[in-house]
């Protein structure tokens, strides 16, 4: 069984796909820890509930937050790490140190980069009239979402899609291509 570790700033949503495909004996993972960034954050409480290690870790509680999130994916044995939109660049020695895998929602390389993230992704595949838009999993290394592709999801657009409708959608993709993703790397 891999130890996996998920670090996510607000619901974790990646987390909740993760945690069900393993309870359906999907993904042979044993979710170790989550780290959050935010005190407010739903994957916190989530955790708790479901009974998995979580941690708040940020620039208020450790002078060296990326420091300290190696501490614990060494402390806990993690060899992978999968971040829920985790709102915050990790240091190369975290990246390089451990197997760490994003969910971006575009098709990269399209509309990934710094600051294009959520709704901002969605806002601008929409201005651009674009047809197509998915759900990219790739490595994370040091440069934002330029890692190697582990599996691409594409969906159609409709004529009249609107940020919010597409955000919905991608959602709903991403789940799928979280588990997908992770069945690949992990056989």
């Amino acid at each position: 069984m891999t130890n996996i570790a998920i670090l996510a700033s607000h619901n974790g949503s990646g987390f909740n796909a993760i945690y069900k495909a393993k309870l359906d004996k999907i993904l042979d993972v044993n979710i170790k820890l989550i780290i959050s960034n935010n005190s407010y954050a739903q994957v916190l409480e989530n955790a708790t509930r479901y009974g998995v290690e979580n941690f708040l870790v940020n620039s208020k509680t450790h002078k060296h937050p990326d420091d300290r999130i190696y501490e614990l994916l060494t402390e806990y044995e993690c060899e992978y790490v999968f971040l829920s939109g985790y709102m915050k660049k990790l240091s190369p020695k975290i990246t390089e140190n451990f197997k760490v895998l994003n969910s971006h929602p575009s098709l990269l390389p399209k509309y990934g980069g710094k600051g294009m993230y959520g709704h901002f992704v969605h806002e601008a595949v929409v201005a651009n009239s674009e047809r197509k838009s998915g759900v990219t999993i790739h490595e994370v290394n040091e440069v934002y979402d330029s890692g190697r592709v582990i599996l691409q999801k594409e969906l159609d657009l409709d004529k009249d899609e609107t940020a919010k409708s597409l955000e919905q959608k991608v959602k709903d993709l991403e789940q799928l291509a979280i588990v997908e993703a992770l069945k690949i790397c992990l056989n």
